[in-house]
């Protein structure tokens, strides 16, 4: 059984919501961050300008102040709560959710959403760790081959957890539509080099702008 507890998180709506109706997106964090992280906090707000309900919630391990994730019982778990609670509140429910992840966050839904755990319509990736640090050969795709719904992914060109050119093959061989998004010079967490000619900023708001355009289509 996984591990027993209760999580924080929060939901924003747009103007004119009515229970019951509409599009969440849930944002899951990563395992080295909480669901306060700056990219996630950005992307809740801009896309509940746009007219989405948006979730974000932490994991168990981060409510608890430990640094060391759950297991993935623990996270399917945290992630099957959250989407229940959007989909079934009288006032925030939706009647369909987007599941979005950063890292761990988006690797845990989209493996839910092959095994038929996760109820969602589309998966956003905001930097989908495909490989250990220098452990390329192993590459975690296998669940990919299954799902059927719309993915977007993005990816930094320095990420060491997803080396473009492992990344592309494995796009290529999928049977769901698919969108890859590259932060040209951005890390696993999209920061850039010091010798950057654009800011932090610009990056999150390139993503949430490419996330905008995608959801609209």
């Amino acid at each position: 059984m996984g591990e027993k507890g209760t999580v924080s998180g929060e939901v924003l709506l747009p103007q004119g919501h009515q229970g019951g109706k509409g599009t969440g997106v849930i944002l899951a964090h990563g395992a080295g961050n909480d669901m306060a992280h700056p990219l996630l906090v950005l992307l809740s707000q801009g896309l509940v300008d746009a007219g989405y309900v948006t979730m974000r919630f932490n994991f168990l391990y981060r409510e608890k102040g430990r640094r060391a994730p759950d297991t993935q019982k623990t996270l399917v778990l945290t992630w099957h709560s959250a989407c229940q609670f959007l989909k079934g509140h009288p006032i925030y429910g939706t009647d369909r959710i987007i599941a979005a992840g950063k890292s761990m966050g988006g690797r845990v839904a989209s493996q839910m959403v092959a095994e038929g755990l996760l109820p969602a319509s589309r998966l956003i990736f905001l930097g989908y760790p495909l490989h250990g640090p220098g452990r390329k050969e192993k590459l975690r795709d296998a669940h990919f081959y299954g799902i059927k719904i719309p993915m977007l992914f993005f990816a930094g060109t320095r990420d060491r957890l997803c080396d473009l050119t492992q990344l592309e093959p494995v796009l290529r061989r999928l049977d769901a539509p698919w969108r890859l998004e590259t932060i040209e010079g951005g890390d696993h967490s999209f920061r850039l080099p010091k010798s950057a000619q654009r800011t932090q900023q610009q990056v999150f708001d390139q993503i949430l702008n490419k996330t905008k355009d995608w959801l609209s289509n």
